[in-house]
Order: C-alpha cells, then sequence, then structure tokens
C-alpha cells in the first residue's frame, strides 16, 4: 500500500488527506442522523416525553408563543444544523477525481519528458510516468465514488429527518393554536 502511495507521485497524499476527511464526516454524519431518527421516529406523545435536543428550540418557540412563520425559521436553522458538513462530501467527491486526473496527466508528461530526452526509448524508462498517472487516477476514483455515494444517501436522510421535523412542527403548532 505505502508502495501504491509513493509510486502515485506527491497528488497521493491530498486524495489520502480526502479519503480520511470523507470517511470520518461519514461516520460522524451516519451516527448523527441513526441518533436523530431513533429520538424522533415515535408516536409524538412519546417525542415530547423525552424532548430530544433537535425539537428543543421547536419546542420553545411554541412556548413562547410563536407563529406559524417564525417556528418555520426555526425549524429550517434545525435542518440546516443536520445537513452541516454535507456539502464537505460533495466537495471532497468532485475534488478527488480532480485530483487523480492531474496526478494522470503529470505521469504522462513524465513519461513523455522521457521519450523527449532519449534517443531510443524502452518500456521500462516510461514506466514511471505511466505508473504514477494510473495509480492517481485509481486513488481518485476509488476515493470519489463511495464518498458520492454516501454523500446521496446521507442528502436523503437529511431529507428525512427535514420532513419528519416539520410534520412534527406542524402537529405541535397546530396542538398550541387548538390549545390542546
Amino acid at each position: 500500500m505505502i508502495d501504491f502511495i509513493l509510486k502515485g507521485g506527491f497528488l497521493m497524499y491530498p486524495i489520502l488527506l480526502c479519503s480520511v476527511a470523507g470517511l470520518a464526516i461519514i461516520i460522524n454524519k451516519a451516527i448523527q442522523y441513526r441518533g436523530i431518527f431513533r429520538s424522533i421516529e415515535r408516536p409524538l406523545n412519546e417525542v415530547l416525553k423525552t424532548r430530544p435536543l433537535i425539537l428543543m428550540p421547536i419546542i420553545k418557540g411554541l412556548e413562547e408563543g410563536c407563529d406559524e412563520q417564525e417556528l418555520t425559521v426555526v425549524g429550517t436553522r434545525q435542518v440546516r444544523e443536520t445537513e452541516r458538513g454535507l456539502s464537505w462530501l460533495g466537495l471532497i467527491a468532485t475534488i478527488t477525481p480532480l485530483l487523480g486526473l492531474t496526478g494522470t496527466v503529470i505521469g504522462m508528461i513524465k513519461a513523455f519528458m522521457v521519450i523527449a530526452t532519449s534517443t531510443s526509448v524502452n518500456p521500462s524508462m516510461l514506466a514511471g510516468g505511466i505508473w504514477e498517472a494510473l495509480i492517481t487516477t485509481a486513488a481518485g476514483l476509488l476515493v470519489a465514488i463511495p464518498i458520492s455515494v454516501a454523500h446521496h444517501y446521507l442528502e436523503k436522510q437529511a431529507d428525512d429527518i427535514a420532513f419528519l421535523l416539520r410534520e412534527i412542527t406542524l402537529s405541535l403548532y397546530m396542538r398550541c393554536r387548538d390549545g390542546v
């Protein structure tokens, strides 16, 4: 593995950094979302007994007499808070193949430089540049593809959380309005 990183050239380091950062974000968001779903995907009366952290600003807004528009702003703020970090996954999924492509170009430039400076070329002279080209391309794609899949999955989870929050907020607002 270390040999591949070394043969891939200096662009392997940012690709490796992207993979570690992406994995950390994925794990963090998966744990966070699982906890949120466990706390709010129950009957409303049970949810209100446990007073989940994500609902506290909404409950506080209702207790202070916020109208529907103000509750929408509070709910949107909570949704944005749950989505924080997802944009980094999208960025990592976009950047890593580009880093790999840049490594491909650099590797091919090295291979052509060998051709240009030599009167007779044998394949082993080109191997270093071609290695670098292929390794960085593969590494960029191997990082980007699973991160892209995870990004879309987590975005769907965030959308589901947002929908549940809207449902709960509307139910709570209707209860307060009707005096229940």
